[in-house]
């Protein structure tokens, strides 16, 4: 940073936010638009696009004048927070400068009074924005002096073009206007020859972004088989920050409730979703209560999504742009990111446009069999069993397996044990369900190729927000609940603990009476929420 003619704040507001090199296409735009010249760039998600255009607008704004100097124009509310959060970082160490988001699916009040209070840099979505300037009249343009259309593709796409042009004629000609795009189609080069005046043009190849940093491979099965190929490629990867990528909404909803039915805690997030609801996914999310998230390609754009270490594409995207989105949410800032996606023989072709288009190889990868998930399974058990030997205290149990050890050899117990939490069907483990194997499954138990788990019919699936991490396990939720609803034993069924949440199957009978007298209640000294599970 020292190389840019920035001041002394913005640069430590950037070395507090762990940015040592800049990226390219930052090294390219900041000082032509330090120098107010309009520009046009064209880069993809994850390059770093944002401090390119935050940084100049936060060396140009006047603190002591609290009217709206910048507007930045978004397509989602998700990228105007995601936009906002950014500026206030970069925004650390100076003085009197306040930045507003204004978005739809938030009440407009809240925003109004926001606004009172003055603010220099407004980002929000095209319709909102109009909003406040036309309607409310809470957004004064006349100070305006820098606009910046980010991801103007998606923004065409989405139909707002027409009110992107009433903003832009809005506000005073003199003006520097910046626009940043992923494509670069007619409509967005018209917009640019009506309303920039000789803009630069910085491109940042997307070959540049793919290259290095993400492992790209494909899996090709056939279509009745790709929800068991996606449960086996999470068994096998154990992924600790996972996104699924769907092309409609309906699919995600379909494998969001299908992977919770298998007892994986998955969550989804997509454009029918309110914007509370697409919050508080994104931030379980974030924080690691959640760990697989089923998405449409809104995901891919603009959400402040941290860490994924695995996409899977469950869908082959309809862009090749989209792709490159997709992929890009793993394995950003320079950290390696890993992506798979599911094909069918007859999308071999797309791949091909995406090797093209990206300019490197994807390579082909085989589905784990059944027992390779299974081995996969067990050795993440004798990972596990290795750290509770070097952590817990196990002297209440040593003496019960010194007398079991008088009726059973070591080993017979062992494999019994095992067998109890794994059990492995012999006429199953050899499925392959690869394209072109000799030994593939003919048909599938269900709509998603996957044989949906086994439950009591008799017992309602409960969901408990304890897990392995609150050091709990399943015999202090039985205990627990046994204690506190005073149930017989044969009334607790099957419970399964997870790192962060678990299930426990109850007699239907009693479903009621514990959902009541369990509420509130505390297992190793975390209150406790239970609920009724999902799928």
């Amino acid at each position: 940073m020292n190389e840019l003619r920035v001041s002394l704040e913005t640069q430590n507001a950037v070395a507090d936010m762990g940015i040592v090199e800049l990226t390219d296409i930052q090294r390219q735009t900041i000082p032509l638009l330090l120098d107010g010249i309009d520009l046009i760039g064209q880069s993809h998600t994850g390059t770093g696009k944002t401090a390119a255009f935050a940084i100049p607008i936060l060396e140009k704004i006047d603190p002591d004048n609290k009217k709206p100097q910048a507007l930045v124009l978004c397509p989602t509310r998700e990228l105007a927070v995601q936009v906002s959060s950014e500026f206030k970082r970069l925004a650390k160490y100076k003085q009197n400068i306040r930045i507003v988001a204004v978005y739809g699916g938030e009440p407009i009040n809240r925003q109004i009074s926001s606004l009172k209070k003055g603010a220099q840099i407004i980002i929000g979505t095209p319709g909102r924005t109009i909003d406040h300037i036309e309607r409310r009249h809470t957004i004064k343009t006349d100070w305006i002096h820098t606009v910046v259309l980010d991801e103007a593709d998606e923004m065409l796409n989405m139909g707002f073009r027409e009110d992107i042009e009433q903003i832009l004629t809005l506000i005073p000609e003199e003006r520097q206007t910046i626009l940043f795009s992923a494509t670069m189609p007619k409509p967005i080069l018209a917009l640019t020859k009506k309303y920039q005046k000789d803009p630069a043009f910085i491109k940042v190849e997307s070959s540049e972004m793919t290259a290095d940093t993400i492992t790209q491979e494909f899996c090709e099965t056939s279509s009745v088989h790709k929800f068991e190929a996606l449960l086996r490629l999470l068994a096998i990867n154990n992924p600790e920050r996972c996104i699924v990528f769907c092309n409609m909404k309906s699919t995600v909803d379909k494998i969001n409730e299908h992977l919770i039915s298998q007892g994986i805690f998955a969550e989804k997030i997509h454009g029918d979703l309110k914007q509370e609801q697409r919050m508080g996914v994104l931030k379980m999310f974030n924080d690691g209560k959640v760990s697989i998230l089923v998405a449409t390609d809104v995901a891919a754009r603009g959400l402040d999504i941290k860490d994924v270490d695995l996409i899977i594409n469950y869908d082959m995207p309809d862009k090749e742009e989209y792709y490159v989105h997709r992929i890009g949410r793993s394995g950003r800032a320079g950290q390696k990111g890993r992506s798979i996606t599911l094909i069918t023989k007859k999308e071999k072709r797309n791949l091909d446009d995406i090797m093209r288009y990206t300019n490197k190889g994807v390579e082909r990868i085989s589905i784990p069999t059944n027992k390779e998930v299974h081995q996969s399974k067990i050795q993440n058990l004798l990972e596990e069993l290795k750290a509770s030997i070097e952590e817990e205290n196990l002297e209440d149990y040593t003496s019960m397996v010194r007398d079991l050890a008088q009726m059973f050899s070591l080993e017979d117990l062992c494999a019994s044990l095992l067998k109890r939490n794994f059990s492995i069907d012999a006429a199953t483990t050899q499925n392959d369900i690869n394209v072109n194997s000799s030994s593939q499954v003919a048909h599938s138990k269900n709509k998603f190729g996957g044989n949906p788990r086994q439950v009591n019919k008799n017992a309602t699936r409960l969901f408990i927000n304890v897990g392995k991490k609150d050091n709990v396990l399943a015999k202090d939720i039985a205990s627990s609940i046994s204690k506190e609803c005073h149930l017989p034993k044969d009334s607790v069924g099957n419970i399964s603990v997870m790192n962060a949440f678990s299930f426990v199957d109850i007699n239907k009978s009693c479903t009621k009476n514990v959902l009541k007298l369990m509420h509130g209640k505390k297992i190793k000294g975390k209150r406790v929420h239970m609920e009724l599970a999902n799928g």
